[in-house]
């Protein structure tokens, strides 16, 4: 475990360094939705024209949508909640930041819920690829299986208790140490997979697919509004998971920097799942679908025609396994923090406590139109709302002259003019707008 100098003085410990900071940030940033929404949508809205409005955003909200939530976080040296009543503080309305900071807080419980059935079911194809079963049988069924009502209780618990193991350890010795582990295999397992996709007959019309420029596609509202939603859900921005993490980072770490490299990371990791899966399933001839049935139906009929198919399938279930733990571990943490700090719980009770409330609800949303309609509720209304809150009590309420002091601390070069006007007239807007787009359209995520 690193000293207690490098640490941010909270209870829970922080980060060991500034790379073990950005690897848990990339960790939580890189979900499912890089792996089975961006490469459809890279394709389907002008294969490489989508870049430009895609790059764009991803540049906006990491630069100043990430900084203003690491920011609070550590300016306030707390989660979400102590972060929004320090917020509401300079207005002397503490108790009303503090009532507000539980509908982001639930946002995380409530994606976190969802999202550990979604990895139950990762799990299982996982087994099934490793013991052989899912080479031979038929994908729809054996899903089906696990998406049914109490049909997936095992992997489930197993994800659960995974994420449980890892927080009880901490910041620096769970968080940190299990992130530097696992994102790096996470890239190197996708870039074995791209790799060997590369050399299939008939990857090219995939390769085509995601690089071809449609540029009349960015003449389309469409395009950059899926654009804009893709980069803003892809990043995180919850106005209360990456707060969390903020409150566990020493002062004399550059925050822009740091956010800046976070979204850099996430885009290379959306852009790997891209060149890994969508070249495969063209050179199957097999339906570019989103969403689970990709993952779970599509790319399991990809890897049973593969030449060492079985292999390659469980690095794929792997990675995403990867990927969807280390963005597990955030939701959990945010909750865990907020509740040790609130109700002043023992880590090991907060711990166990949000563990069993995410099994406890979940197991009766194992069914896929249950945890669908689930998460429909919480990414269309909860997590938006809470995102726009984040920010506005960020960029308003606090203010920007706060928020660049602490901004400003660890870096060489001052902050930019420009970033406060940014964030308040640009990016708080954005979000107002993701939020209604959402509901208007539902969901652009």
């Amino acid at each position: 475990m690193s000293e207690p100098t490098s640490h941010s003085g909270h209870r829970n410990g922080g980060f060991g360094s500034s790379f073990g900071f950005i690897i848990a940030c990339v960790g939580s940033a890189v979900g499912l939705g890089n792996i089975w929404m961006f490469p459809y949508r890279l394709g389907q809205y002008g294969g490489a024209a989508f870049l430009i409005p895609y790059l764009f955003f991803v540049l906006l909200f990491g630069w100043v949508g990430l900084s203003a939530e690491f920011g609070i976080g550590r300016l306030a040296g707390t989660g979400t909640i102590g972060a929004y009543e320090y917020c509401f503080a300079a207005r002397g309305k503490k108790k009303l930041g503090g009532a507000l900071s539980w509908l982001p807080l639930m946002g995380s419980l409530g994606i976190a819920i969802g999202y550990a059935v979604i990895l139950g079911w990762v799990l299982n194809s996982l087994a099934g690829f490793i013991s052989g079963q899912l080479m031979s049988a038929d994908p729809a069924p054996f899903f089906q299986a696990a998406a049914s009502s109490f049909g997936n209780p095992i992997w489930h618990t197993a994800v659960v208790a995974v994420v449980c193991l890892v927080l009880i350890f901490g910041v620096s010795a769970g968080i940190e140490r299990v992130s530097k582990v696992l994102m790096p295999l996470f890239f190197l397992l996708f870039l074995v997979l791209a790799a060997w996709v590369f050399t299939l007959p008939g990857a090219g019309e995939g390769y085509r697919f995601l690089f071809v420029p449609h540029w009349e596609q960015l003449l389309r509202t469409e395009t950059w509004i899926m654009a804009m939603g893709q980069a803003f859900f892809s990043l995180s921005i919850t106005g209360s998971g990456m707060i969390v993490y903020g409150a566990y980072l020493k002062k004399d770490a550059d925050i822009p920097g740091a956010s800046l490299r976070t979204a850099f990371f996430d885009t290379l990791a959306a852009m790997l799942s891209a060149v890994a899966i969508i070249p495969a399933v063209f050179a199957y001839g097999l339906d570019v679908a989103r969403g689970p049935s990709l993952m779970f139906l599509t790319l399991p009929a990809v890897f049973q025609q593969m030449p060492m198919g079985q292999l390659f399938a469980v690095f794929f279930f792997l990675s995403v396994f990867f990927a969807g733990i280390t963005s597990l571990i955030n939701m959990f943490e945010a909750v865990v923090e907020s509740w040790q700090s609130h109700f002043n719980l023992n880590r090991k009770l907060a711990v166990l406590l949000c563990s069993a409330i995410t099994l406890g609800v979940g197991l009766f949303l194992e069914a896929e139109p249950n945890v669908g309609r689930w998460m429909d509720f919480i990414t269309i209304g909860v997590v938006p709302i809470g995102a726009v809150m984040g920010a506005v009590s960020v960029y308003y309420v606090l203010g920007w002259p706060k928020l660049r002091q602490e901004l400003q601390l660890g870096r060489k070069k001052p902050i930019s003019a420009a970033f406060g006007a940014v964030g308040r007239y640009v990016y708080v807007p954005l979000t107002i707008l993701v939020l209604i787009l959402g509901f208007a359209l539902g969901g652009i995520g």
